[in-house]
């Protein structure tokens, strides 16, 4: 049987944070620093490294793409939500008389610029409308009795 080469001895010099960070990590896999040195060593120089990097990042950009489509289309569905709720509600709010369309004009104004300051101190120190959504949720399914229809 021929005997296998034996390995050949090699002096390094690392930096200490470099060589922390080797002894923290073959202790962590109970390896030895030579075995995660020699590792290391071969991983950089094989000629796929390139190809498994690029695989990576190819990886990470298609979660980017698929988190930026759902997040196109919960827009998609919260721009069409606006729209059907505002279409429903004007067209089941009666209009009124023109003494009173005129005062309800003015605290319309008023409301709206309400409305916008509340949005905005909102947006910036929240909480979410998801968030408020799940802990409601959470909170009423908590106070169901056994056998209550839900919905």
């Amino acid at each position: 049987m021929a005997k296998s080469p034996r390995k050949q001895r090699l002096s390094v010099y690392l930096d200490p944070k470099a060589m922390s960070r080797l002894v923290e990590h073959a202790a962590r896999r109970d390896l030895s620093r030579s075995l995660v040195a020699e590792a290391a060593i071969e991983s950089f120089l094989s000629p796929d490294a390139a190809e498994r990097q690029e695989a990576a990042i190819t990886k990470r950009l298609d979660q980017l793409d698929r988190r930026t489509a759902r997040q196109e289309r919960d827009l998609g569905i919260a721009v069409e939500t606006l729209a059907v709720f505002v279409r429903f509600w004007l067209a089941t709010t009666p209009a009124l008389p023109e003494p009173a369309a005129q005062a309800a004009h003015a605290k319309a104004g008023e409301r709206y610029d309400a409305f916008v300051t509340a949005l905005g101190r909102r947006l910036a120190k929240g909480p979410k409308l998801r968030q408020e959504i799940s802990e409601d949720i959470d909170g009423g399914l908590d106070t169901l009795q056994p056998g209550t229809p839900v919905g």
